[in-house]
């Protein structure tokens, strides 16, 4: 089961941090990600850490903005979101791989696990 927590209504230009925190199940292994349902769209792909934690990949819509972290030890994965535009609104979910493949790890059916989302709203 994964867990996300952070998100919240913000004016343009504010930051926000997202938490997910992973229980049942270690999820260290394999990769994390986080992906994003914005409003008249499909659920799009944003950032993914590696098992490791030592790689990361991100969207071009938000690279040079956010940044992806891992903390195994607490089973955990974060996104730390700047400058956040009124086109980052959504509600964004955090998801892990049940076993290691490859790197990155974009889309959604690579992934077996998914919190319920959290929302983000970015006000101009």
């Amino acid at each position: 089961k994964l867990v996300e927590s952070g998100g919240g209504e913000v004016q343009a230009g504010a930051s926000l941090r997202l938490s997910c925190v992973a229980s049942g199940r270690a999820v260290s292994g394999a990769a994390m990600g986080w992906f994003r349902r914005v409003p008249g769209k499909e659920r799009e792909f944003v950032a993914t850490v590696s098992s490791s934690g030592s790689s990361t990949y991100y969207s071009e819509s938000v690279r040079d903005r956010f940044v992806i972290s891992r903390d195994n030890a607490k089973n955990a994965a974060y996104l730390q979101m700047n400058s956040l535009g009124p086109e980052d609104t959504g509600v964004y979910y955090c998801a892990a791989q049940g076993a290691s493949t490859w790197f990155p790890v974009l889309r959604t059916y690579d992934y077996d696990y998914w919190g319920q989302g959290t929302q983000v709203i970015v006000s101009s």
